[in-house]
């Protein structure tokens, strides 16, 4: 038989493994929820969400496209095919090109979204690959704004031709295609993506736009059609002007030249500096034969603008 003292050694040992597991399963469950409870912390903390996609469609929404940019800057040093990052970060950078006052910055955010759009669109989702074919195309569009050539009108066109074809719908798509036609010389091309714009958004910018593709095109009539609605209709004086010298410059060539004069003369009495509207006179009193009078006016436009370039080439003619 067990003695009294081996029973109550046979308890105390039974009560201090047990003990021992409560102190050990204590701790353990101690550490899951310290582990749990800095991971849920972590997850919600500002520097975190700073670095989320939620974050970033946050300050999307809220036209904040320099602290998208750096966000999905910073993001892509971790993710860097992260595509939501780079379809983001090239949008951004579209939107502070447009806003640069420096060429230069401009450009290099140009350059920059183009890359990142460029990259996301190898692996975007194929809903989203109209979008990005559509801003590829504005952003190229705005490169060419900024360069000497219209050296990639031919991308412009390609890139919103996809989107088009694929279904994206935006106002300005015909009128970009529109500029990028007549900036490469396809005359009929450019006029019939004008005319859809029109029929979209109309403007004064874009009937002077298509006044001027039928005069390239030799077809006056209609070309002064058109012009008579931006003299007639538009409040912004700069197209107005634009438009009478055009005007005046047809009616010129069609031998009205009291029509012409009268275009001329309606501009300097508004603007006694414009230097089109005296070359246009000079020109005018020169198909009268009144060289003295035309070399008179050249030089005034000369006065307004220095390198006019084609009084310069009349004064030199008639030396």
């Amino acid at each position: 038989m067990f003695s009294n003292t081996n029973v109550k050694n046979g308890v105390i040992k039974r009560k201090s493994k047990f003990l021992l597991y409560f102190v050990i399963l204590a701790v353990v469950l101690s550490l899951v929820f310290i582990s749990v409870f800095a991971l849920i912390r972590r997850f919600n903390s500002p520097e975190h969400n700073k670095f989320s996609v939620s974050y970033i469609y946050q300050k999307w929404s809220e036209h904040d496209y320099k602290t998208v940019y750096e966000t999905c800057e910073q993001l892509l040093q971790k993710q860097p095919y992260n595509n939501a990052a780079l379809t983001f970060k090239g949008y951004a950078g579209f939107y502070l090109a447009v806003s640069q006052t420096d060429s230069a910055d401009a450009r290099d955010y140009l350059d920059a979204a183009i890359f990142d759009m460029r990259t996301a669109l190898q692996s975007a989702k194929k809903s989203l690959i109209p979008q990005l074919d559509y801003m590829l195309g504005k952003t190229y569009f705005y490169k060419n704004t900024l360069s000497s050539y219209y050296y990639y009108s031919d991308l412009v066109i390609n890139y919103l031709s996809q989107a088009k074809e694929l279904g994206y719908r935006a106002d300005d798509i015909y009128e970009y295609l529109g500029l990028s036609y007549a900036s490469l010389g396809m005359t009929s091309e450019s006029i019939s993506s004008f005319t859809e714009a029109l029929l979209v958004r109309e403007s004064g910018s874009l009937l002077l736009s298509i006044a001027e593709q039928y005069r390239k095109a030799g077809q006056n009539s209609a070309a002064k059609q058109y012009l008579y609605r931006v003299i007639k209709e538009e409040d912004d004086e700069n197209l107005v002007v634009k438009g009478r010298i055009l005007l005046g410059q047809i009616l010129t060539e069609e031998g009205d030249l009291a029509a012409a004069q009268n275009e001329f003369q309606t501009i300097l009495e508004k603007n006694i500096n414009s230097a089109d509207a005296y070359y246009g006179l000079g020109v005018i009193y020169e198909k009268q034969g009144d060289l003295i009078r035309a070399r008179a006016e050249w030089r005034k436009a000369l006065r307004a603008q220095i390198n006019h370039p084609e009084a310069l080439k009349k004064i030199s003619d008639y030396k």
